[in-house]
């Protein structure tokens, strides 16, 4: 019990860890939560810090999220104990002790989640966001889509109950943080990717 306490707590920790915040300092660009659309994650980095800090900024969160269930799979952890690790990685993300609670909105890391947890559904996140993406050219509402298919496709390949259960509430967790996004879509307001950030 101990152990698992201590990978879970790690896995809030990691998740704290903002990759957005310590790629800008390396680059030496603005806070990414004090420029755009003021979150710490990949789209805005890439708004206006250029793709190679993007695609720093993914790595670092992806990775939050599978090297605390690849520790879990190599103590042995049952499938739903994994599920709880990965939902602490994804919540330290988006309320990261270090950032007074305020993080970014964990797609990345819950695509980094799915990827250690089971392939299929990784890949079913990736395409969905993919093909939205590329019809649409809106990041927020591709993530909305696929995080919206994702539980559906767990019930349907039958992952075990705990499973299905915490990535739902990942899901759920993701959608409220994208309530500005929403409301922005809503409106005709959200920027398209690439589009560049307000200065």
């Amino acid at each position: 019990m101990i152990i698992i306490l201590s990978v879970n707590i790690f896995a809030y920790l990691l998740g704290s860890i903002s990759s957005a915040i310590v790629v800008s300092k390396l680059f030496k660009v603005a806070d990414p939560r004090e420029i755009g659309s003021g979150n710490p994650g990949t789209t805005n980095i890439l708004r206006y810090a250029g793709k190679t800090a993007a695609a720093l900024t993914l790595i670092g969160d992806v990775s939050k999220g599978i090297i605390p269930i690849a520790i879990g799979h190599k103590l042995g952890f049952t499938a739903e104990i994994l599920s709880v690790i990965g939902l602490c990685s994804l919540i330290g993300h988006i309320y990261p002790v270090f950032y007074h609670y305020k993080g970014g909105k964990g797609i990345a890391t819950f695509i980094g989640i799915l990827v250690a947890l089971n392939w299929l559904l990784a890949c079913c996140f990736v395409l969905t966001w993919l093909a939205t993406a590329l019809f649409t050219r809106y990041s927020s509402l591709s993530a909305l889509l696929a995080i919206t298919v994702t539980p559906m496709a767990a019930y349907i390949i039958e992952v075990p109950t705990t499973m299905l259960i915490v990535l739902t509430c990942c899901s759920i967790i993701i959608c409220v943080h994208h309530k500005k996004n929403i409301l922005n879509l809503v409106k005709g307001d959200e920027k398209k990717i690439g589009q560049k950030a307000d200065l």
